[in-house]
């Protein structure tokens, strides 16, 4: 999963979370509020009253009575006056009932004590429950909209701000780790960051990168020196031993040693010359102008091993379209990759065995041409291995391990794909895959 990912999904179960707990204290929070503000309305109410009683008297309210009380048409709300009969701690508030009319109604009551002209007065103010709670409904609901409102435009605004500061990271992932194609042509760019985390990274990758093109410069410039000095000795030598073989005082015993030793020097020879195209194509000393027809090569490919496979009778099927062409590659480097894959197919197959070629152009427009064989199959653990230089299936046959890795190279320089589907004595299929940007005249089909 990716960074970016992780942190959206954080970041929203964060804002989940803080909606759900918000939605459980909601309903307490607001009938906190309510009574809270009930009680200051209250005591406003009180401190109107003890004005009203301070200038202009007492009977402002008893006009003559011993008691005073009046409330609301709906009996939202009373006040009652009268004697007392003890003294309350000032702003006395409690939630009881009341009977008004023959009706109990639960009320927030402040109860006040005064003393006035030497008489001791209780002063009661109250307001029903229910008025309270009224608006509690609708408040709770305006509460949940302003706060969604609120979780989706925070919500929007750390995505955003996410996004701008993870852009270095996706760029370093693009620049250093998905979009390099080895081995690396060009030294890697650094980006632009402010981030010291980032900056630390991209430094790190591009030393390692530079690192790693260094010492991969130095194997092939080592393997390329290599073959061309072999070369010579090898050639002085092979042209010593032809001499050798013109002598007519050698008994036989000599000239099957100078036999063997024209067979080692053979073997040799072959091994430096698959170095020296591996080295070259690694070198990119291969122009990549050409155009090729995949069932033009392949009937020529063909019709040079026929004999190798008339020797096993080994039946070859070949179903290749003829409106494909591949453009922009090196016609030899390809005729030598698919003469080596056939080549192992009819290497590595069983007497009387068979060959299908056959190819696929898909709907993103790359195209695949499938080989395959019904041999002695390569084992799962061998697979990844198989393109290693020096790396042979188990087998009897002679083999200098090199062929593949010469067929990997030249699929790496052409930007072909390899996959390798093997049932161990059952056969093999091996598939190479173009990208779009090499294929022309192709019409897709179903």
């Amino acid at each position: 999963m990716k960074l970016l990912t992780k942190i959206t999904l954080t970041s929203t179960l964060s804002k989940l979370a803080t909606v759900v707990l918000f939605i459980a204290l909601l309903p307490f929070l607001i009938n906190r509020v309510a009574f809270q503000s009930t009680n200051n309305l209250l005591k406003l109410q009180a401190r109107k009253v003890m004005s009203n009683i301070k200038n202009n008297g007492i009977d402002y309210y008893l006009q003559g009575d011993s008691t005073y009380g009046s409330y609301t048409l709906l009996k939202d709300e009373y006040i009652s006056l009268e004697k007392a009969k003890h003294i309350y701690t000032a702003d006395t508030i409690q939630t009881a009932p009341r009977i008004i009319e023959g009706d109990t109604v639960q009320y927030r009551i402040l109860n006040q004590a005064f003393e006035y002209n030497n008489h001791l007065y209780e002063l009661e103010i109250g307001r029903s429950i229910t008025s309270i709670s009224q608006y509690n409904g609708p408040l709770q609901k305006i509460a949940f909209y302003v706060l969604g409102m609120l979780i989706m435009l925070t919500l929007l605004i750390e995505l955003s701000l996410t996004r701008i500061l993870l852009k270095p990271l996706q760029t370093i992932i693009q620049t250093k780790l998905i979009n390099p194609v080895f081995p690396f042509k060009d030294a890697p760019a650094p980006i632009h960051t402010t981030t010291d985390d980032f900056q630390h990274l991209d430094a790190t990758l591009i030393s390692l990168m530079t690192r790693i093109k260094e010492d991969f410069d130095r194997e092939r410039a080592f393997t390329s020196n290599a073959s061309h000095e072999l070369m010579t000795p090898i050639s002085i030598l092979q042209t010593k031993m032809e001499n050798l073989l013109l002598l007519n005082n050698l008994d036989e015993a000599a000239l099957g040693k100078i036999a063997e030793m024209m067979k080692t020097l053979n073997r040799l020879k072959k091994i430096v010359h698959s170095l020296l195209l591996i080295s070259r194509i690694e070198n990119a000393q291969y122009a990549k102008q050409d155009c090729m027809q995949p069932q033009q090569m392949m009937a020529e490919i063909t019709e040079e091993l026929l004999h190798r496979m008339e020797q096993r009778n080994i039946q070859l099927s070949v179903a290749l379209q003829p409106s494909v062409t591949i453009i922009n590659v090196n016609h030899d480097l390809l005729f030598q990759l698919f003469y080596n894959l056939i080549n192992n197919a009819i290497r590595y197959n069983k007497n009387n065995g068979t060959i299908h070629i056959s190819d696929a152009l898909h709907t993103n427009g790359s195209y695949t041409v499938f080989i395959k064989d019904t041999g002695i199959g390569i084992e799962a653990a061998d697979i990844a291995t198989l393109f290693n230089r020096f790396q042979k299936k188990h087998t009897t046959e002679e083999g200098y391990g090199l062929g593949l890795s010469i067929v990997k190279s030249i699929a790496d320089y052409h930007a072909v794909s390899l996959h390798i589907d093997s049932v161990p004595g059952t056969g093999t299929t091996i598939s190479a895959t173009f990208l779009p940007i090499f294929i022309t005249h192709a019409h897709l089909s179903g």
